[in-house]
């Protein structure tokens, strides 16, 4: 199956990649709730421990079940190499410890999720690792803000929360120029709308928490890329340092893979229309979604992407007030800052998601007192009108 798996389409490799049945001959993906694994003999255990001999050591870095996710990942998003991870933040600390030291320089887009600033801002820079945070779309300053010893540029494309969209061959081909790889959060498309790696992208990150899953179930995450970067150096942070993903999380995750591209694509229809729908709508001073073609980069996503995306982000006249106001009078969308649910979810970034943000970062990524995060689900589109009435 595995020569096979070449030639299928995305939707079959979703379904049936990394499954490898065992002598029970079953259909459905095991769940291998074991810490250990038995040796035949001492040879083959010093051999599994040495390197020699492929095959299960530990839980806290081969797991059948996990493996099963990361290979199915690894062929989705067309990478050598999947590693698994406890959360989509232990994945990006994971890239940065298995691939920075220190003197080692970061140029980091200002649009990233609010914790993934703190963590370069804050904790890699305890340990000498220099970060600079720059606007997503002006690539001068991308370029001015490379130096002699910057290794990675890391971005979020669509960005969180105002879903601006990068060009990520150009952004690419500068940070090849420089001897640095460019990192993708490729979390708000997933590999069903958009494949960094193919556009010139070294590693892949991903919250699997979000769309992988689907329903909200599971924490995790995921680093994809190349047999050396991914398959040793990543690997070997996850071998040594343990933020590892748990079987069942892994089963979760592997079967939310199953419906990818089906969830996908109707999430995107649905916020297309509610983003239309937002635009017409008095109280409403501004909608961010990169279907629409008022969005600055509209041209680049249907070029980059081949679906938008499910998340909306719109700006409230009236601020703070206004957007509380309006969060609280819902009633069918839930009140959470997690993303990526078949349930839609709708949150206030400047207190929530961004919020340990100073209000000048907050200002410098454009995220304002009236602005509104909509992860819109897989719910009836006028039941969704119907419970942003106060937009009107």
């Amino acid at each position: 199956m595995a020569s096979e798996s070449d030639d299928w389409g995305f939707e079959t490799r979703a379904v049936r990649v990394g499954h490898h049945r065992t002598a029970e001959g079953e259909h459905g993906e095991p769940i291998f709730p074991t810490s250990s694994y038995v040796f035949e003999s001492a040879a083959q255990a010093a051999a599994r421990f040495g390197g020699s001999e492929p095959g299960n050591i530990y839980s806290r870095f081969t797991n059948p079940t996990v493996r099963i996710f990361e290979e199915r990942l690894a062929t989705l998003e067309g990478g050598a190499r999947a590693v698994a991870f406890a959360s989509g933040m232990s994945a990006i600390l994971a890239t940065c410890m298995s691939l920075l030291k220190s003197g080692d320089h970061v140029v980091a887009s200002k649009a990233i999720f609010g914790t993934t600033t703190i963590l370069f801002q804050n904790y890699l820079g305890r340990f000498g690792v220099d970060t600079t945070f720059v606007p997503l779309t002006d690539y001068a300053a991308w370029q001015q803000a490379i130096r002699p010893n910057t290794k990675l540029l890391f971005i979020e494309t669509p960005s969180n929360p105002l879903t601006e969209v990068a060009d990520i061959p150009r952004l690419a081909e500068l940070a090849h120029k420089s001897g640095a790889l460019l990192v993708v959060d490729n979390c708000f498309c997933t590999p069903a709308l958009q494949l960094p790696l193919k556009l010139g992208a070294d590693l892949v990150i991903h919250s699997a928490t979000k769309y992988l899953d689907g329903q909200g179930r599971c924490v995790g995450g995921a680093v994809v890329g190349d047999a050396e970067r991914v398959g040793k150096d990543v690997f070997g942070f996850l071998r040594t340092c343990g933020p590892t993903m748990s079987p069942f999380n892994a089963w979760v995750f592997l079967k939310g893979l199953e419906t990818l591209s089906l969830r996908m694509k109707a999430h995107s229809a649905n916020a297309l229309a509610l983003a239309q729908w937002l635009e017409q709508q008095p109280k409403v001073q501004r909608v961010y979604y990169p279907g629409l073609a008022s969005h600055p980069q509209h041209a680049l996503a249907t070029r980059q992407q081949s679906g938008f995306g499910g998340i909306v982000s719109f700006e409230l006249k009236g601020g703070k007030d206004a957007a509380w106001k309006l969060i609280d009078a819902t009633q069918l969308i839930s009140i959470t800052a997690n993303l990526g649910d078949t349930k839609s979810t709708i949150t206030h970034p400047a207190t929530t998601t961004h919020g340990r943000l100073t209000p000048e970062q907050r200002g410098e990524a454009g995220i304002g007192d009236g602005l509104i995060r909509v992860s819109v689900g897989l719910e009836d589109i006028e039941d969704l009108k119907r419970d942003l009435a106060g937009v009107r």
